[in-house]
């Protein structure tokens, strides 16, 4: 695994489980496990998309890995409730080994934190039975635009992207899904654009949406001064942009991800 941009305290943890809720209607809008019963699920972290998946799809039986203990340990708090519709297994997924082979998979901004997404989507396929249904769904960060321009918030995004590729994942990873998963092995792959695109029809989504995205930003921002990548300035004027964009209802904003489905 390359480094999490992100970090793991508590303030973080809780920003993944709301970043959960907040994205399940486009990131489950064609997700489908109605016929599947025991699920793998690598880059878990602390449960935010195992509990959709749970609720969505109640027959699943999910088998949670993750290479941070610290995530697994919050994860079962998140999950106690489901019992032993649950287990958790600390491993990196890039090296994964489990004695058992499942009949779904779901992946989850999991692989652009990774330095060899092939490496871990081969050793996926290894764990699945023949026709077991997967999903990947990853960031393309140069979807990115906005009009007006909102420099400050494009330079610190930017930051970000170029800091993420710095310590080894990839901040446009969802537009090789296709590539990658073709490369792995499976043998059917199609692939779907979803995200975020907020014009003057938005509404009141408009605010839920930038105010998430400062949150996903502000994320960052430990590691990035840190780093000394970036200023104290210029995470105030990328708060104060968005800021701008959530006000401004002629404002234009866009960004994708993308999904991939995929067969054995």
């Amino acid at each position: 695994m390359a480094d999490y941009v992100h970090g793991f305290d508590p303030e973080e943890q809780l920003r993944l489980q709301a970043q959960g809720e907040i994205l399940a209607p486009m990131v489950y809008r064609e997700v489908d496990f109605s016929n599947c019963k025991h699920l793998l699920e690598v880059g878990s972290g602390v449960g935010a998309q195992t509990r959709i998946l749970l609720e969505r799809f109640p027959q699943l039986q999910i088998t949670c890995v993750d290479s941070s203990q610290v995530q697994l340990a919050q994860a079962r708090i998140n999950l106690a409730s489901f019992g032993d519709r649950v287990r958790f297994v600390e491993q990196d997924g890039c090296s994964l080994s489990l004695s058992e082979r499942f009949d779904s998979a779901f992946v989850c901004w999991t692989l652009e934190h990774v330095s060899s997404p092939i490496q871990l989507l081969v050793r996926l396929k290894e764990h699945l039975q023949p026709g077991a249904r997967v999903y990947v769904t990853e960031v393309f960060n140069s979807s990115l635009y906005t009009s007006p321009e909102f420099p400050h918030f494009r330079h610190y995004f930017d930051l970000m992207s170029s800091f993420q590729r710095k310590i080894g994942g990839n901040p446009d990873v969802g537009i090789a899904l296709g590539n990658l998963l073709t490369e792995a092995g499976f043998s059917t792959c199609s692939t779907r654009f979803d995200g975020f695109y907020l014009d003057r029809r938005s509404g009141e989504k408009r605010k839920i949406f930038t105010a998430y995205w400062k949150e996903l930003l502000k994320s960052a921002a430990p590691a990035l001064l840190a780093s000394g990548d970036c200023s104290l300035q210029a995470l105030k004027l990328m708060e104060e942009d968005l800021e701008k964009i959530g006000n401004d209802q002629n404002a234009i904003f866009f960004y994708q991800f993308v999904q991939a489905k995929a067969t054995l």
